[in-house]
């Protein structure tokens, strides 16, 4: 079980700001971004900013972290491009984040800057700034010292001004010629194998741990996503962009991407709206569609989805999680969306490794989650010996290539855990290889459940529970090993006036699942992603 994604186009060497210009001055007029929660849009020449000279007139430099938080707003991708022209690392900190939450990410990468709103909905940031650090109330912009937050100097508002804090606008307009020129004797030595972003992973099983990625890490896996769906020839591609971007798969399969292949991306709120969604793709005409398997739930969920003209849709792309054979199925016949790829990869692996093609049958878009990609290598492996189990046989899977981080950040023993000398970055997932390179995930190798020698992966029954017309989505969890087996079932119903007894639960699961112990079932209440606990 081994597979070698082998491709006629080289791996670039570029920067991502080297990426950026040569697309601004390919297309200078053409839309690079549309908010349209906020009216705004810009062209990629309007976009092209000095910023990053800015950065550097307040005291920030080369090496630097500067911690984003917020939801998907306009500043989140202006700084993610000022940061990596200036050789500052990126630090992509979760909109979400609590106090302690903060607080840990911040003080783990030894944070100097923090660039958010004053609030979000119910989320405070700079109340919680205050709160970390109670000398931001009395100190000069920039001359922030902080015995909680020990390196963090600079905080940065993009919509008020703050006690202690920089305006956003003002930085914008900060620099001056010798920063300028300082910016530009900097882009000589900026390397393509500097790290520039840290992005926070597997919060829910300890401690989140901050995977380091380089230029080289984003670009290419920017370049070869684009190359997979087409980006590379199709013409006018817009697309739909609701995953946040504090996560890879928002800032290196749009961000990025949009920088590379010079696509326009459209972002239909700050925060995750189903109807907005759907709202946007119509309005812009968006000819692909980005979500996780639980966005496009609710996207089919959408009470007026028949109204809506989703015509302009060529492709989609589902990745975050498993996507549901019976969900691919309803998002290609219902939505229209045809050429749906499946994608799967890891924060670690910068992110994508895995996806499909979109002339692939809806066989291997339901059953695996797609091809090796590009320069990749992938085996899987027994996960107690580590010898290659044979073409189709479950192990855990292990990847090699330019995706793989540098590291996790200032954490060796966490980074020799998961990444061996020779570089095979141990993904944690049982999956199986077939002779084509297709990857079939079937669960994650802390999931797995042993019952009476048999092995039970809680996705295969998860699989089978969206097939259920009053389920919209599902999950399985092992609560008690100490019993044969025993499982905590949660579910989302499809419809509100949809309702799902325990005893009918039962009844359809003990029916496929040959007499397992079914414990509980619980009905979430909010649209987040259903995260499996560690």
């Amino acid at each position: 079980s081994y597979a070698h994604g082998i491709s006629s186009h080289s791996l670039l060497s570029s920067t991502v700001d080297q990426c950026l210009k040569h697309t601004v001055e390919r297309y200078p007029d053409r839309e690079a971004l549309v908010f349209m929660q906020d009216g705004m849009r810009k062209t990629f020449a309007q976009f092209y900013q000095d910023t990053a000279a800015g950065l550097l007139a307040v005291g920030l430099k080369r090496g630097d972290r500067l911690g984003m938080w917020g939801p998907n707003i306009y500043e989140w991708i202006l700084m993610q491009f000022a940061t990596a022209k200036a050789g500052i690392i990126l630090v992509s900190v979760n909109p979400a984040y609590q106090l302690q939450e903060a607080e840990f990410a911040l003080r783990k990468v030894q944070c100097n800057a923090v660039v958010c709103p004053t609030q979000f909905k119910s989320q405070k940031y700079c109340e919680m700034l205050r709160q970390l650090c109670p000398e931001m109330e009395m100190a000069s912009p920039g001359g922030i010292k902080s015995s909680r937050l020990p390196d963090l100097h600079t905080v940065i508002v993009t919509d008020s001004q703050q006690p202690g804090a920089f305006h956003l606008k003002d930085v914008m307009q900060a620099g001056s010629s010798q920063h300028l020129q300082q910016l530009q004797d900097l882009q000589k030595n900026l390397s393509c194998d500097d790290p520039i972003n840290i992005q926070f992973t597997s919060g829910t099983t300890g401690k989140p741990k901050g995977a380091t990625l380089t230029h080289h890490n984003i670009v290419n896996n920017a370049y070869f996503i684009g190359m997979r769906t087409g980006y590379n020839w199709r013409k006018n591609v817009r697309i739909c962009l609701p995953v946040p971007l504090y996560h890879c798969f928002g800032s290196v399969g749009g961000g990025m991407v949009m920088a590379v292949h010079g696509t326009t991306v459209v972002f239909p709120s700050s925060g995750y709206d189903g109807h907005a969604n759907l709202v946007a793709i119509e309005k812009e005409k968006c000819t692909f569609v980005y979500g996780t398997p639980t966005m496009f739930i609710d996207m089919l969920s959408q009470p007026d989805l028949a109204k809506i003209d989703l015509s302009s849709v060529e492709g989609g792309i589902s990745a975050g999680s498993p996507c549901p054979p019976e969900v691919i199925r309803k998002i290609i016949n219902i939505m229209g969306i045809k050429e749906m790829l499946i994608g799967y990869g890891t924060t670690e692996n910068s992110p994508v490794t895995f996806c499909g093609f979109p002339i692939d049958s809806v066989e291997r878009k339901t059953e695996t989650v797609g091809c090796i990609c590009p320069h990749t290598e992938a085996k899987v492996v027994n996960p107690t010996t580590g010898v290659i189990v044979p073409v189709g046989a479950q192990g855990e899977l292990l990847i090699r290539g330019y995706c793989v981080m540098l590291e996790y950040w200032k954490d060796d023993e966490k980074t020799q855990e998961c990444i061996t000398k020779d570089r095979w970055y141990k993904t944690g997932d049982i999956a199986s290889l077939d002779a084509y390179g297709y990857c079939k995930i079937e669960g994650r190798i802390k999931d797995l459940i042993i019952r009476g020698g048999e092995n039970i992966y809680p996705a295969e029954i998860e699989q089978f529970l969206h097939t259920h017309p009053k389920i919209q989505e599902a999950q399985v969890n092992n609560v008690n090993q100490r019993h044969l087996c025993t499982f905590m079932y949660y579910f989302t119903p499809l419809a509100k006036n949809h309702f799902l007894q325990f005893g009918e639960a039962c009844s359809i699961c003990v029916f496929h699942t040959g007499g397992w112990n079914w414990s509980g079932m619980h009905r979430r209440r909010d649209q987040g992603l259903l995260q499996r606990k560690g």
